[in-house]
């Protein structure tokens, strides 16, 4: 079982958006049964808020849904129980490693570090642009998901 947490700074728009696509990318190869994704923020701002609604759309233009999602925040134990800790930029990243205090086993990482391209997930939030937000999550879930297949799950 390979256990994924995406990490932004509310969870809200960029998490989210990884968490529903990564799951959709799984269950079309028929690996749902081998994955546990969810995601979370570094913040407290949006606890319980629900995935803000341009994300939640961009997500339903592409035929996938988040209903029911609202924003957690990352724990020091997340750490011990997931195998991946993907941030979407370097601030998630400092974030992150405040709650973790450090990464021993080297699970956290930036999603687009799997590409071949490496650079922040666009951030909609002070942009409004969920096109390319999408654009990112896509490419990383798909980078990553095949760095996981390659290492042999």
């Amino acid at each position: 079982m390979t256990k994924i947490l995406f990490v932004c700074h509310g969870n809200i728009c960029r998490s989210p958006m990884a968490e529903f696509y990564m799951k959709k990318l799984v269950k079309e190869q028929g690996l749902e049964k081998q994955f546990v994704i969810a995601s979370a923020a570094t913040s407290r701002e949006e606890i319980g808020n629900p995935v803000y609604p341009p994300a939640k759309r961009k997500l339903w233009e592409h035929g996938i849904t988040c209903n029911g999602k609202t924003a957690v925040q990352m724990t020091r134990a997340d750490y011990d129980k997931y195998d991946y800790i993907i941030g979407m930029d370097s601030m998630n990243l400092r974030n992150m490693m405040r709650i973790i205090h450090s990464d021993p086993q080297n699970k956290v990482s930036l999603l687009l570090d799997y590409t071949d391209s490496p650079h922040s997930v666009a951030d909609p939030w002070y942009s409004g642009d969920f096109d390319a937000t999408y654009e990112d999550v896509s490419r990383g879930c798909k980078a990553l998901l095949r760095h996981i297949l390659q290492s042999g799950l």
